[in-house]
């Protein structure tokens, strides 16, 4: 079997197209079509546009062998200081079992603890199974509604998680 070359690194605007083509085309997989769920949010068009570490926000790109297969971020919840949100983590189905959920989701919240905020939020799909579990091992809890200000009324599995600073 051939030695995979894995890097996570952050987001550049030439990515940009190619990021938004597997968030839609994930997002299609699992049925998060339409306002209301991560797809279709404005800044997918332009990921490095809309996550800079100077606004205390950062989306990273996993590849595989030089392949763009996903990625993750992290930005402010709402604007505010001490909320953070875990979003667009999307991986394409050849990438995925090989623990780059997990890679991106610990390096998004290594970034959260630096900004200093002390919750991260993330709402998702109850079919994204994989993924719940991928959270709930990161130690979020789940909530019994989405926090206040979400604009992601589609989604129906709201969880956060205690930043230890």
């Amino acid at each position: 079997m051939p030695q995979l070359q894995i890097d996570i690194a952050a987001i550049t605007a030439s990515q940009d197209s190619r990021v938004a083509e597997i968030i839609k085309a994930v997002g299609a997989e699992f049925g998060a079509i339409g306002e209301g769920f991560g797809p279709s949010d404005a800044e997918v068009e332009q990921m490095s546009q809309h996550y800079l570490p100077e606004h205390k926000s950062l989306y990273l790109v996993a590849s595989i062998n030089g392949e763009i297969v996903g990625g993750a971020g992290i930005a402010p919840f709402n604007d505010s200081l001490t909320i953070c949100e875990l979003r667009k983590l999307f991986l394409l189905p050849e990438s995925r079992g090989l623990g780059l959920g997990k890679q991106l989701t610990q390096a998004c919240l290594d970034f959260a603890v630096k900004a200093n905020y002390s919750q991260c939020y993330l709402d998702t799909l109850a079919s994204m199974t994989a993924a719940i579990n991928l959270y709930e091992k990161r130690g979020f809890k789940h909530l019994n509604k989405p926090l206040d200000g979400t604009i992601h009324g589609g989604c129906d599995v709201w969880m956060i998680k205690s930043l230890d600073c």
